[in-house]
């Protein structure tokens, strides 16, 4: 299952927003109102969890400096990544674009698609917030 957000414009430098981005503590500021508990592991491992849903916890799998950052879940149970694209525009610009990949049969995909794309959505929207 692939869910992609539309492109944002944020009026920021894509280090900017590449460094921000790699302190995970700054996704808490990213999270919807909806969120139960958030909490940094570790610099590389971050826990999370929404009204009504399991506790997540998510590591950074790879990075390219200033322009992607992908987390992944820490189990192996629901395999997922989350990558945030980071590409400028002009100077003092750049564009962000948030996808999440994931290994998932077919009733499970029907269950969360529309969550993880309304998920994804609200980081998306906070981020050009921020």
């Amino acid at each position: 299952m692939y869910v992609e957000t539309p492109k944002k414009s944020l009026p920021k430098g894509q280090k900017e927003v590449y460094q921000f981005l790699s302190d995970l503590k700054n996704f808490e500021k990213l999270m919807p109102a909806s969120i139960a508990k958030f909490e940094v592991i570790n610099e590389d491992r971050f826990l999370f969890q929404l009204s009504g849903m399991p506790e997540i916890v998510l590591e950074r799998k790879q990075q390219t400096p200033e322009s992607q950052i992908v987390l992944g879940a820490a189990s192996d149970k629901l395999p997922f990544t989350l990558t945030a694209n980071i590409t400028e525009t002009n100077v003092g610009q750049c564009e962000v674009t948030l996808s999440f990949d994931g290994e998932f049969n077919a009733m499970m995909a029907m269950m969360i698609k529309t969550p993880i794309t309304n998920f994804m959505g609200t980081l998306a929207e906070n981020l050009a917030k921020i």
